[in-house]
C-alpha cells in the first residue's frame, strides 16, 4: 500500500472519529412537562434556563423545528419560565409560525411578525370574553370556606371588575380561569395563592376555578388537578383541610409520574446551525 493511501485512510478514520464524537453531542434535562397533543403536535414545557445553558443562549418563550433545528420534529416547546397567561398566546404563536414556514416558505422574521399580530388578535379577544363575562355575575361574597373576610370595611357584598384575564376552557363541567392574582389579593382576598375554586372561595362564582396568572406554566396542570380534586372532595362533604391534603397528594404523585416521563424522553442531538432563517419571502413583504 503506498504512503498516499495509507495517509487517505487515516485522514478517514480521523474524520470518522470526529464525526462520531460530534454525534454524542446530547444533551438532557431539558424536558418538564409534556401538556398533550395540540394541531398533532406534542406539547412540552422545557427547562428554558437549561436550554439557554446548554443549547441557545437566545432561547425565549418556545420555540419548533422550522425556527430551530434542534427542536425536534413534531414538538412545540414552551419555556418554564413564563406565566400560565402567555402560555395560551405562546402556543398559538409558535404553531402559526410553523406553519408558515413549513406551508409556505416563509422567512422567520415575517412569520414571527405574523404570529405576534395572531397574539394581538387574541389578547383582545380574551378581554372582551372576560369583561363580558364579569358583567353577567352577580354579587359576590368576599369570604373564604370558614366565612372569613380578610379586608376590613369591605362590603359583604362585592361586584367583580377586572379580575378575569384568558378562559381556558371547561373540564369535568368546571370552567376553569386564568385571573388577575395580584388584583384578588388586593380588593378582594390578600390570602390567594396559586389557585381556587367555588367551594373554598365565596368570592369565586359557582363551577369556577380560578388559576393565579403569575404562576408559571410548568405548574398550572399541577393547580387545576389540586383544585378539581379538592373541589370534588369538599362537594361530597370532606372538610376543607382534608380534602386540600388529600388532593395534594394526587398532584405529588402526578409530578413523580411526570418526572419520569420526562427523564425517559429521548436526549437531543444538538445540530452545528441553531437557528434557521431559510426560506422564501412572503409574496406580501416589501
Amino acid at each position: 500500500m503506498s504512503f498516499t493511501m495509507r495517509k487517505i485512510i487515516f485522514l478517514f478514520g480521523i474524520s470518522m472519529i470526529l464525526t462520531s464524537c460530534h454525534s454524542l453531542n446530547k444533551v438532557d434535562g431539558v424536558y418538564r412537562y409534556l401538556m398533550g397533543k395540540t394541531n398533532n403536535y406534542d406539547v412540552w414545557i422545557v427547562d428554558g434556563n437549561q436550554v439557554r445553558v446548554k443549547i441557545f443562549s437566545s432561547f425565549l418563550y418556545g420555540g419548533n423545528e422550522q425556527r430551530y433545528p434542534f427542536n425536534p420534529k413534531g414538538e412545540i416547546w414552551i419555556d418554564n419560565a413564563i406565566s400560565c397567561e402567555e402560555y395560551y398566546l405562546t402556543l398559538a404563536h409558535e404553531l402559526n409560525e410553523r406553519h408558515l414556514m413549513a406551508k409556505f416558505g416563509w422567512k422567520y422574521i415575517t412569520a414571527h411578525d405574523s404570529s405576534l399580530s395572531l397574539e394581538q388578535t387574541i389578547r383582545h379577544s380574551n378581554e372582551e370574553i372576560c369583561r363580558l363575562h364579569e358583567a353577567l355575575l352577580r354579587k359576590v361574597s368576599p369570604t373564604d370556606y370558614g366565612n372569613i373576610k380578610e379586608i376590613r370595611g369591605i362590603s359583604d357584598s362585592i361586584q367583580i371588575q377586572n379580575i378575569y384575564r384568558v378562559p381556558i376552557g371547561t373540564r369535568e363541567g368546571i370552567d376553569i380561569w386564568i385571573v388577575d392574582g395580584y388584583m384578588v389579593r388586593k380588593n378582594i382576598y390578600p390570602d390567594f395563592g396559586f389557585s381556587g375554586n367555588d367551594k373554598s372561595y365565596h368570592f369565586i362564582p359557582p363551577k369556577e376555578i380560578w388559576i393565579d396568572g403569575q404562576v408559571s406554566c410548568e405548574e398550572t396542570e399541577y393547580s387545576i388537578a389540586t383544585e378539581l380534586k379538592e373541589r370534588k372532595l369538599m362537594e361530597s362533604g370532606k372538610s376543607y383541610d382534608d380534602a386540600y391534603s388529600d388532593a395534594i397528594d394526587i398532584t405529588d404523585k402526578l409530578r413523580e409520574d411526570m418526572v419520569k416521563r420526562a427523564k425517559s424522553h429521548f436526549s437531543l442531538a444538538i445540530p452545528d446551525s441553531l437557528t434557521r432563517y431559510a426560506g422564501t419571502i412572503n409574496p406580501n413583504e416589501k
